[in-house]
């Protein structure tokens, strides 16, 4: 997404909501080629192949990607009017939002053939998904739940941590049962506790990856989180990134 932003909102939303939540930091475990033509938006992992939504206006796809290859297997182009944002899975169809259009659309999952369209109110962000539900962001610190077979609102969660709301939720993760929220151009991923809302963990990637060595560091941010639950993989990337990590997590000591 492209949005001007106050870094110096950031920086005081870090130094009043951060102290007091465990912190993780990460270890490397595997790197894989990714497309620097993707501006990643939404990404998952299903029955081995990576699923990525790429963004921007007249560039915006859907795509089926080879995870050790980055070869691009499928690929479906969203309408040049729309910016391409968050995916998820749910049965046989793949269902995308779109940045500020108020429409998404699902796709057959299998050819990511266009079914549908189906509207919502405000921006669309993110997705991701447990057995029940899906959720949403839009850059709020509301993240709504959908019921994944009418795509209509049925509830939603305040997240906060240390009681302080966290804007700028982004790319979403379900792992384990909580959520994984990138928090918009910041290094860190919320780990959110769906049922209070509470960030109750911060990963912290810095210097995973040296966006200033990138063609345009203010936006080639990271942003996807991929879960392999079947293996425990983790996977995560940035925007126009040349590469995917599969990392674990280490938490730090106080």
């Amino acid at each position: 997404m492209f949005r001007l932003a106050s870094t110096l909102a950031l920086l005081a939303f870090a130094s009043t909501s951060w102290a007091a939540i465990p912190v993780y930091g990460y270890k490397v475990v595997h790197v894989y080629p990714h497309d620097t033509s993707a501006y990643t938006e939404g990404l998952f992992y299903k029955d081995g192949f990576l699923y990525e939504s790429a963004g921007q206006y007249g560039e915006s796809t859907v795509r089926k990607v080879q995870l050790d290859t980055g070869k691009v297997l499928q690929l479906q182009h969203v309408p040049a009017q729309y910016f391409g944002e968050g995916i998820v899975a749910w049965k046989h169809r793949l269902i995308q939002l779109t940045w500020k259009s108020g429409t998404g659309f699902v796709y057959d999952l299998d050819s990511l053939k266009p079914l549908r369209q189906f509207s919502y109110p405000g921006e669309g962000w993110a997705l991701t998904r447990n057995s029940k539900h899906l959720y949403m962001s839009d850059g709020t610190p509301v993240l709504r739940i959908l019921d994944p077979e009418t795509l209509a609102q049925t509830g939603q969660i305040t997240v906060t941590a240390d009681g302080v709301p966290v804007k700028n939720l982004n790319e979403l993760e379900w792992v384990k049962g909580q959520i994984y929220a990138n928090v918009w151009l910041t290094n860190r991923i919320a780990r959110i506790d769906p049922g209070t809302g509470h960030v109750v963990g911060w990963i912290d990637l810095s210097g995973l990856l040296d966006i200033n060595r990138l063609p345009n560091p203010a936006d080639d941010v990271l942003n996807g989180v991929a879960y392999d639950a079947r293996h425990d993989r983790l996977f995560v990337t940035g925007k126009c990134w040349p590469k995917l990590f599969q990392i674990t997590l280490v938490k730090r000591t106080p």
